[in-house]
């Protein structure tokens, strides 16, 4: 049995699947001329993000079935590294993926792959022993964890998927909330008050550059912008 206490395990299951419906729902909704349109992710389309969904989505489910008997080497906040640079769009699998999004060729079929993959990491998600290790990335963490970590995924990337579409729904608010404090204690430094949840996030990840007056409100910590999350 795991000793994850219950209620505190699917307070994080609960915003796992809040925050991963909320992005396969806003994909759905999308007409198909929305997936030639520009991502927040540099020299990606939304098809392109649409396709890295999907490898997301198995990546979870290979995850969840990659049990591991080592003590956890991470947890849901060590789990995510800073790196030094931003994407290019000119990594190897970056461009592997924008290929794999041409050969679906029709939005509908990308559409489905992704809700048929992605409805499975939902179950998968929900039937998880959340006390339970599991091997990802050469790193050992509990399920708890692993799904906790993986909010901060689908948040980062239903902002990238909305970018450049007003209209589509963002992700819920409890989940900003939730990547918002994740981000400042990866990066061991708080956001301004004055900041949206929303703002701290596309700040501080580098999705979007601050305003002058947004610069001179973070003082110091703008000087380590951004926080690159790999």
């Amino acid at each position: 049995m795991s000793g994850v206490p219950a209620p505190h395990y699917r307070a994080r299951v609960d915003l796992f699947s809040d925050s991963w419906t909320a992005l396969r729902s806003a994909v759905a909704e999308l007409p198909d001329e929305d997936f030639a349109q520009p991502s927040g992710c540099t020299g990606w389309l939304v098809r392109d993000l649409v396709c890295h969904l999907v490898i997301d989505a198995q990546d979870v489910l290979i995850t969840l079935a990659t049990p591991a008997d080592a003590e956890p080497t991470v947890d849901a906040v060590t789990y995510w590294n800073v790196e030094d640079h931003p994407p290019t769009g000119e990594d190897p699998l970056d461009a592997l993926t924008v290929r794999l999004a041409a050969a679906y060729e029709e939005p509908g079929l990308l559409r489905f792959h992704l809700d048929d993959v992605g409805s499975a990491a939902g179950r998968a998600a929900e039937l998880a022993d959340p006390g339970a290790r599991v091997s990802t990335r050469d790193e050992v963490l509990t399920v708890a964890d692993y799904l906790t970590a993986y909010v901060l995924e689908w948040t980062l990337h239903h902002l990238d998927l909305t970018a450049h579409l007003p209209d589509t729904a963002g992700p819920p608010a409890r989940c900003l909330a939730h990547c918002r404090a994740t981000l400042e204690e990866i990066a061991k430094t708080a956001f301004p008050a004055s900041f949206t949840d929303r703002d701290a996030l596309l700040i501080g990840t580098g999705r979007r550059a601050p305003t002058e007056a947004e610069q001179a409100a973070l003082g110091g910590p703008a000087a380590r912008l951004p926080f690159v999350l790999g």
